[in-house]
Parts: C-alpha cells; sequence; structure tokens
C-alpha cells in the first residue's frame, strides 16, 4: 500500500495511508484526522469549503479534516483565528498548496468513513462519507441555533460530509443538480433509519453542518448533462450515497436498524425516556409495588420486542402526520387509541386494563401510550395488581 508522509510541521509521524483509487486515477487517502483526495488535471468541482470553494476547475486535491477541539469551537479560537486561515494552514502540513486546495472539517472519526462504488458499463461513482448526527442532527425548517452576523461564525459537532468521484464529464450546471440528487439521498438514508430531530419531534434530514463535493473527469468523452433522479448517473450517486452514509452512521455512533429496533429509541424525540416511564409508573394512579430496578429492567425487555416497536412507530407516524396537516387530530387519537387496545394483547397480557382509567381521549396520543405501556411493563414484570 502507498504511504505518503505528511511533512513534519504539525503532524509528524502521522502517514497519509491510499485509501482508494478510482477508475479515473483520483486517489483518496487517509490519516488519523484527514481524508486527502489528490485530483488529476482537468477535474471540475463543486463544493463546500471556505477556501476555493463553489465552482472550480484548478483544484490538485480536497480534504475532510476532524480538527481539535472539535465540539463547539468557534472561528475566532481555531489556530490562525478563522476557518479560512485554519484550512489553509492544514492544507500545509498536508503537503498541498493551500490555493489549489479546498476543505470541509467534521468532528467524525475519519477512521469511521465509509466508501461505496458503483457502476455501469463505463460509468463508475464512488462516494467517500463521514458521518454524525447524534450532537446536532436536525430536520429543514427546525429552530435555527445560531445567527451569522458582522463575520461571525460557529463551528458545530457533528456533520455529513460527502465525498462524490465521477468518472464521467459533468459540466457546472450537471454538477449542481447532483448536489441535489446527493442531498435528497442523505435524507433517504437518515429517513430510512428514523434518526430523531435534536431540535423538533420530527425526523431529521441532515446535521446543521453538512458538507459535499462532486468531482468529475473533465478529459472524459462521456460528458453527462443531467444528473437527477431519472439518469443512470443520478440513480449511482444516490445509491452510493445511500450506502455509504448508512454505514459511515453506524460506524461513527452505532445508529443501525438494529439500534433503532427499540421503542424508548423511538420515543425519544418526544422527550420520552426511562426516567419518565419510572414517573408514570410509580405515581399514586398505578396500583401495585414499586420497584424500580425491576420496572427499568422489564421496560428494557419490552421495548425490544418487535411487535412492541412496529405499534409505537405505527402510533408515532399517526402523531406525524397530524402534525404535518394529513390527518384530523380528533380522528387521528381515535384510531391511535383503537390501535392501543390490542396491546396487551400483543405483550402476552392474558388480562385488559380498566380502561376508562387507562386511556383518555383529553390525553395526547403520546402520553395515553405511555401510560398504557407502563401499566403493560409494570404488569409484566408481575409488580402490578388489578386497577379498579
Amino acid at each position: 500500500m502507498l504511504n505518503e508522509k505528511i511533512p513534519e510541521s504539525g503532524n509528524a509521524g502521522h502517514e497519509l495511508k491510499l485509501l482508494i483509487e478510482t477508475s479515473s486515477r483520483e486517489k483518496a487517502y487517509r490519516n488519523d484526522d484527514s481524508i486527502v483526495v489528490k485530483l488529476p488535471r482537468n477535474r471540475n468541482c463543486l463544493i463546500t469549503s471556505y477556501i476555493n470553494g463553489g465552482y472550480s476547475e484548478d483544484l490538485e486535491a480536497v480534504f475532510n479534516h476532524q480538527p481539535q477541539p472539535t465540539v463547539h469551537c468557534s472561528s475566532k479560537d481555531m489556530e490562525g483565528g478563522s476557518v479560512e486561515a485554519y484550512i489553509k494552514i492544514h492544507a500545509g502540513r498536508l503537503g498541498i498548496n493551500p490555493d489549489k486546495v479546498a476543505g470541509m472539517m467534521t468532528a467524525a472519526k475519519m477512521k469511521n468513513a465509509a466508501i461505496a462504488t458503483r457502476s455501469f458499463r463505463t460509468l463508475e461513482v464512488t462516494a467517500i462519507v463521514t458521518a454524525g448526527i447524534e450532537v446536532n442532527g436536525g430536520r429543514a425548517g427546525d429552530p435555527a441555533t445560531w445567527h451569522e452576523e458582522n463575520g461571525k461564525s460557529v463551528y458545530v459537532g457533528g456533520t455529513i460530509v460527502t465525498i462524490i468521484l465521477v468518472n464521467a464529464h459533468l459540466p457546472a450546471h450537471a454538477l449542481t443538480r447532483a448536489v441535489m440528487t446527493a442531498t435528497e439521498a442523505k435524507t433517504v438514508a437518515i429517513q430510512q433509519l428514523m434518526a430523531p430531530s435534536k431540535y423538533s419531534t420530527g425526523i431529521a434530514t441532515g446535521s446543521g453542518t453538512d458538507q459535499i463535493c462532486i468531482i468529475s473527469n473533465m478529459d472524459s468523452p462521456d460528458v453527462l448533462t443531467w444528473t437527477g433522479k431519472h439518469s443512470k448517473v443520478g440513480e449511482l450517486i444516490a445509491l452510493c450515497v445511500i450506502e455509504a452514509t448508512t454505514r459511515a452512521l453506524e460506524l461513527q455512533t452505532g445508529l443501525s436498524p438494529d439500534s433503532q429496533r427499540d421503542m424508548l429509541v423511538r420515543l425519544e424525540r418526544y422527550g420520552i425516556d426511562e426516567k419518565k416511564y419510572w414517573e408514570v409508573a410509580s405515581s399514586p394512579s398505578f396500583d401495585g409495588e414499586n420497584k424500580q430496578a425491576l420496572f427499568i429492567r422489564t421496560l428494557r425487555e419490552f421495548a425490544k420486542k418487535p411487535a412492541i416497536v412496529a405499534m409505537t412507530a405505527s402510533l408515532l407516524h399517526i402523531c406525524d402526520e397530524i402534525g404535518w396537516g394529513l390527518v384530523p387530530e380528533l380522528s387521528g387519537k381515535r384510531a391511535a387509541l383503537s390501535m392501543m387496545k390490542a396491546l396487551p394483547g400483543l405483550a402476552g397480557i392474558s388480562r385488559d386494563p380498566d380502561w376508562d382509567w387507562a386511556l383518555d381521549e383529553k390525553k395526547s396520543i403520546i402520553e395515553n401510550w405511555v401510560w398504557l405501556s407502563a401499566w403493560c411493563v409494570k404488569t409484566t414484570g408481575g409488580t402490578h395488581h388489578d386497577q379498579r
């Protein structure tokens, strides 16, 4: 494997190791804190970089970098006093001409990068993604967390950074449309995982600091003018981004289909956790012994039952549709309460609670669900007596 040592200034001893070489000769390297893609001549690029960002035809390299510290550091606190200055300083450490490089930054670890490649006939697309949305994952349109004014900016932990390499020639307008396709694909990956926003009860569509770079080969005789979903190149871009983003999220934070098969995880976006469940189950309205350790242990087992997760997901989707204005609130609530009456049987409990006590149309769907499922957990754990 090809190794290239970084110059002694700053990161002595860290080596850039070849990660992947594409069919059109772009080479991606990685060390502990950076992924560097070195570009042959005649590559055009669209990138969200503070320096040499936007459209360019003369870059020698692009990089993805994890600075230290990585959480909530403002640009004035970065080495050099600004993001622009820091990117140039780091480019020098990587042995790259700062005037011919563009860089993106993230809190994600480079070792957790994921790569996906798809091809069709002579066409090849590669995506290199680092991803983390556990800190600042959000849904487009959520309440903002900061405002840029008078040149001040903030760097926030998290971020999905996507680098896409296409071996065909994409004119500037096609690169722009490819960004749209890739962004939709990133959102597909997140929504298929039902990853929650940290700023609302919605499903995340990305992080607040996501960045992207798309590179094409202007030497290629294949000039592709359309990169939307209807085109083959658009399909390949989307498939690569979905695959790499899904894998990178799992590598970085453990977010995966397995981790999402949990009632408590699904309820997290509504602020419901073990503490809230115990608060409900130990209230005077609940009969039975209050053994917290037993209740929490039973709750965790209950939360992972596939049928319980499926019912939780169905109820939360009704909540979403009410919020989106697709289902009238009262109709949605009545449908949800009707579904909830199947929960005891679904949980393997041979008796029902007093439904007048357990479900209340005046309460929200979430409140009713927590109340009823807490009863089921307490009953399953053997600490509950009949409600009268």
